[in-house]
């Protein structure tokens, strides 16, 4: 004779017997539930009220079955037993799956990882990588994040942090605007500077640079200011102005053509700056680490490329 599902009684007093059942202590079950004995106590007494039997006859120090709690034990234990196997598996597969989470600025996820991404997807094609790009600094423990890029002075590097790759600034155009050379103070006043303001770092300034060339008052035809680096570069791209380019980033452009590099008769102000990897976990899951050696490997071909043409 079977009963409908909704008369069953509750797990958590299913659990709790079976847990007392195991021991034959409530002493024991109260510490392997993380609870107290006295809630124990009322889970069993709240299963005997709804099934209407006493499961347990109760001594002085001591407890046993009744042949009735027996009975039920030996179903019940089975039944928990093939629900801890059950949910351990799937809980244990979800974790084989974790994506591995990145978190990096917009401009350097746009520009630099994307595009090398499905090399390592070819490599690691059972590796889920889950980017979140985002220019604030947030904490990877308490955020869920496995890897973190981070842009600093190379002496300001956090603890633990692996340097990736420097960089090297100098002015840029899309061939289109038929520029080869920065080397007339006249080139600027006919054209439209772009300029970054994400960064106050002198190397982004064009007041900067123009003073380094001995051009100090010079003005240009028009400035356009971004907050977003891959902005500012995307607008050089389509032709409207004359950017100032991280070579890290633009190497692609450079070479396809895309963007040119334009020599200046003075060397501009140098970056000081890198890009650095943190780690959430020292020992990481394979998947992370996988991610972690490509990265690092990637970055130390970026540092060796020349920085301009």
């Amino acid at each position: 004779m079977s009963i409908p599902l909704a008369k069953i009684p509750s797990i958590d007093l299913l659990r709790g017997f079976v847990a007392v059942g195991r021991r034959m202590s409530i002493t024991l079950a109260a510490q392997d539930l993380f609870l107290t004995q006295s809630a124990v106590s009322r889970q069993i007494n709240g299963l005997e009220l709804a099934l209407g039997m006493k499961l347990f006859e109760r001594a002085h120090r001591a407890i046993h079955f009744t042949p009735e709690g027996e009975r039920l034990f030996l179903i019940a234990d089975t039944a928990m037993q093939q629900l801890q196997d059950t949910i351990g598996t799937l809980q244990a597969s979800m974790a084989a799956h974790h994506p591995v989470t990145l978190t990096a600025s917009i401009s350097f996820v746009g520009l630099w990882l994307l595009p090398r991404l499905p090399s390592f997807q070819q490599q690691h094609p059972q590796v889920e990588v889950r980017l979140s790009a985002n220019n604030n600094i947030v904490d990877l423990r308490q955020e869920g994040l496995d890897i973190a890029i981070r842009y600093c002075a190379e002496q300001s590097m956090p603890a633990g942090a692996r340097r990736l790759f420097g960089e090297t600034v100098f002015p840029v155009a899309h061939p289109s605007l038929g520029m080869t050379r920065l080397d007339d103070p006249s080139i600027i006043t006919r054209s439209v500077l772009l300029e970054f303001e994400g960064d106050h770092s002198p190397w982004w300034s064009w007041e900067t640079w123009l003073d380094m060339q001995g051009w100090s008052g010079v003005k240009p035809k028009g400035v356009i200011r971004f907050n977003l680096f891959d902005q500012m570069i995307h607008a050089a791209i389509a032709g409207q102005g004359i950017a100032l380019g991280r070579s890290q980033f633009i190497r692609p452009m450079l070479n396809d053509a895309r963007l040119v590099a334009l020599p200046t008769p003075h060397p501009g102000p140098k970056s000081n700056k890198v890009f650095c990897l943190l780690q959430c976990d020292q020992a990481p899951s394979k998947e992370t680490q996988a991610l972690i050696d490509w990265i690092v490997a990637e970055a130390q071909l970026t540092d060796e490329l020349p920085a301009s043409e």
